[in-house]
């Protein structure tokens, strides 16, 4: 019997991983290995996928703002730089908390870019999905929204489109007239969407005489959130000792309840009677922060009063994100 020719594949032509198109888990992976996507390139991009960074707004300015408007503030927006300035034809950028239709951007018809903030991303990386909505935005047609995607894993981050040496200064909006140019002269199916976004909003505003502080209104009581850049341990005994010293209140009737954890920052939240505004709350939320900042300077051992606070504050802390 004849002896079998020894068989020979062709090879195949090489694809770079850059180059590498996303296709379903169980079908053969571009690249020619002859594995299934999920078991070979799959396996990257599923991992950038899901690894989560735990502080997306690190190095951008106002790292503090941008974790309350994307957690606490429902109307706002601010202006943002753009490294090397704007592209031609695009004669500004906004960050919005949110669009209308929960658009993740928006292309308006005289060429300048709304993003959202406030919108779901495909990956763990807040940063890298908000650049890839801007980038999109930046090359969109003019009156045209953005839709939502997965961004590439290896694509730039906001820390790497936007102006370090940029402001970042929000502005808090009562309602989301600020979705269109001529909210007075808009048709009645966009009046009637503004009407339920705005009766949906709690009123909310920012304090003035302290970073990153909002306080804000709701039925039952008003509320102070602050979020606050300190390392989370070194703040929680801070906010400890004023606790247990009966000084970490903001004036009569209020009260230090716990705080939130969001995007690798610690927000307190204080508890305000309902009468309390806003400017009722500027003369003592400076002065609580004279009186943090001596509590973060001191590195004694907590006493065990301050460890029974320090327990309740932790107790109470609910992560965000």
């Amino acid at each position: 019997m004849a002896k079998k020719r020894p068989q020979t594949k062709a090879k195949r032509p090489q694809i770079a991983d850059g180059e590498i198109p996303v296709v379903g888990a169980r079908e053969p992976c571009p690249c020619g290995s002859g594995r299934r996507y999920k078991a070979c390139h799959g396996r990257a991009a599923a991992q950038a996928v899901t690894e989560l960074v735990q502080r997306p707004f690190e190095g951008l300015p106002g790292e503090c703002d941008w974790v309350a408007l994307r957690e606490l503030v429902p109307a706002a927006t601010a202006e943002l730089t753009l490294k090397g300035g704007f592209p031609e034809g695009v004669p500004s950028v906004t960050l919005a908390t949110v669009l209308p239709m929960a658009w993740p951007a928006l292309r308006r018809d005289d060429g300048s870019v709304l993003l959202g903030l406030q919108n779901d991303t495909a990956s763990g990386d807040i940063s890298r999905d908000l650049a890839d909505t801007l980038q999109q935005a930046l090359a969109a047609q003019p009156g045209t929204p953005v839709q939502g995607r997965r961004a590439p894993a290896d694509g730039p981050r906001l820390q790497d489109l936007l102006d370090p040496e940029g402001t970042f200064e929000p502005v808090v909006h009562s309602g989301f007239e600020f979705w269109v140019p001529d909210a007075e002269n808009a048709t009645a199916e966009v009046t009637a969407s503004l009407e339920r976004a705005n009766a949906a909003a709690i009123p909310t505003v920012k304090l003035t005489g302290v970073d990153s502080a909002y306080w804000c209104e709701t039925p039952e009581k008003n509320h102070l959130r602050w979020v606050m850049p300190h390392p989370e341990e070194q703040l929680l005994d801070a906010l400890a000792r004023l606790h247990a010293a009966g000084t970490s209140g903001l004036g009569e009737g209020t009260r230090l309840v716990g705080s939130f954890r969001a995007h690798g920052l610690t927000v307190p939240v204080w508890d305000l009677p309902s009468g309390v505004g806003a400017e009722d709350v500027e003369k003592p939320a400076a002065e609580f922060a004279e009186r943090l900042a001596a509590a973060l300077a001191t590195d004694a051992p907590l006493t065990p009063d301050e460890r029974r606070a320090r327990g309740g504050l932790t107790n109470r802390q609910v992560t965000l994100s």
